[in-house]
């Protein structure tokens, strides 16, 4: 794609070779806005193309000039139907229609009716869903291709009255825009050169120069402090397992503690209970969650935010050998509860578990898990949003507002005791699997056993890991779903 720069300017445009320009009109006042905006910048777009932009038939139309700028996109938007994604995602489709095309500049016109405010709640929220656009778009993994294309520059120019609070909301969207771009590298690198061990390296290079601290538990550590459920998950792999634990300290004081807990399934086999080779091709993303907390965390660390956050991130690989965990198997975790296996293909509880434990003891004052737990909540909720248990109606309530702002989108199951018996076993404190119904809030019910203060804890099921046709940057290469919204979750803690 582009190697892009990013800057605001004024409103005005100036013209130069190999130049696209990006503009949106209100449909309320469409004849005009357009009339003014194409007789302000002497702009030759053909009379069928706005003929058809100003009557039913087009949201958008895309013109090819003669002169400069070579290409025009114009989009409508109705502010009654109007959400936090349209500019984001337009944004972003305009960069990838672009890459096609020889431009070296990009002049995207920002709308200022008062209206957004309403909806995206802060100017800095508005201007930002501009930047990510870009950048979301400008995303490709194409590492393993032979025939890569060089990339070229492209200088993205934000017109708008706004230039002084552009410069902040481009500051700020960089360092998230390089936590979003570095997870889903991750998650789309192949599982043979991601393992628990490259993770962890991979993550200790990424904070090297920062004020977060990693830490990595070997095999050995982890059988030191009796990690014995990421041991036997991780067992009978050839590529041991890892613990690997990130801290950032703010230089304020009496911040916001915060723990955020990744599910680090680097492959999922699903074990002994084998999955069909169609389940296993997108395995490789079974450590989204892990990714998520890795991005926000180098987000939140690069934007200095006023918070201290712990890292727990286990990673294991699911495999099949002579030294694999089994159906029937108990296992005594670090928190001394016993769990009884009745699927090795539900691993990424187990090894949770583990993990929960040792953030619940760091005493934060909040716990926030994510992982790719359950096919259970991509079949209740589709691949648009994520789910999120927990009994703290605060702590759901704040990242369901940042879920909304950023469109990462989270919603709300229910966490009653009855599900919690579902789960019971007659010869350990726990089984791993309950019955088919109610599978994503039953392996809720089961993380909840190994946090010491569940009122403080929240886990969300990150059902739109992988690519889905939600939106323009996420059609193509697996998502990093979570870190912009626990980015901005941490953020509103100092709003």
């Amino acid at each position: 794609m582009f190697e892009i720069s990013y800057k605001s300017e004024g409103k005005g445009l100036k013209k130069s070779k190999k130049m696209a320009v990006l503009a949106f009109f209100n449909k309320e006042k469409l004849k005009n806005e357009t009339d003014e905006f194409i007789k302000k910048h002497n702009i030759v777009i053909p009379d069928i193309l706005m003929d058809k932009f100003l009557g039913h038939d087009e949201e958008s139309v895309k013109a090819y000039t003669y002169s400069s700028p070579e290409i025009i996109k114009l989009v409508k938007y109705d502010v009654k139907k109007l959400n936090t994604d349209f500019f984001r995602n337009s944004v972003s489709k305009f960069i990838i229609e672009l890459s096609s095309e020889k431009v070296s500049s990009a002049s995207i016109f920002i709308p200022e009716d008062k209206v957004f405010l309403k909806i995206f709640n802060t100017k800095n929220n508005y201007l930002r869903s501009f930047i990510e656009g870009a950048g979301l778009g400008n995303y490709e993994f194409n590492k393993y291709k032979s025939d890569k294309k060089k990339s070229l520059k492209l200088d993205v120019v934000f017109h708008s009255g706004f230039s002084k609070d552009f410069e902040e909301a481009i500051k700020t969207s960089r360092n998230v825009l390089e936590a979003v771009y570095f997870s889903r590298d991750i998650i789309n690198e192949p599982a043979i050169s991601l393992t628990p061990e490259i993770l962890a390296e991979k993550t200790m290079k990424l904070f090297k120069n920062t004020s977060v601290t990693v830490e990595v538990w070997d095999k050995k550590e982890l059988r030191k402090n009796k990690m014995n459920a990421i041991l036997a998950v991780g067992g009978a792999s050839s590529n041991d397992p890892r613990l690997i634990i990130l801290k950032y300290k703010s230089t304020k004081k009496n911040c916001p503690k915060i723990a955020l807990v990744g599910k680090g399934v680097t492959y999922d086999s699903g074990g002994l209970s084998i999955k069909p080779t169609s389940s296993m091709l997108d395995m490789k993303i079974d450590m989204s969650g892990a990714a998520a907390v890795i991005g926000a965390i180098y987000a939140a660390a690069k934007n200095k935010l006023d918070a201290d956050l712990i890292g727990v991130i286990p990673a294991v690989e699911n495999m099949l050998s002579g030294s694999s965990y089994k159906p029937g198997d108990i296992i005594k975790t670090y928190s001394g509860k016993t769990i009884e296996v009745l699927d090795t293909d539900a691993e990424g509880r187990i090894i949770l578990a583990d993990a929960l434990y040792y953030a619940s003891k760091q005493n934060p004052d909040e716990i926030i898990d994510l992982a790719t737990l359950t096919g259970a909540c991509v079949v209740a909720l589709g691949e648009y949003a994520a789910g999120i248990f927990t009994q703290n109606d605060q702590i759901s309530g704040g990242l369901i507002k940042a879920g909304n702002e950023t469109f990462e989108r989270v919603w709300s199951f229910p966490m009653w005791d009855e599900y919690a018996e579902l789960i019971k076993s007659d010869v350990a404190d726990i089984s791993n699997l309950g019955p088919r119904w109610g599978g994503a809030i039953t392996a809720a019910k089961f993380l909840e056993n190994f946090v010491t203060k569940p009122e403080k804890w929240v886990h969300i099921d990150l059902a739109p890991a992988g690519k889905n046709k939600l939106n323009s940057y996420s059609e193509k290469y697996h998502t990093g779903f979570g870190v912009r919204l626990l980015y901005r979750y941490i953020e509103m803690m100092q709003d």
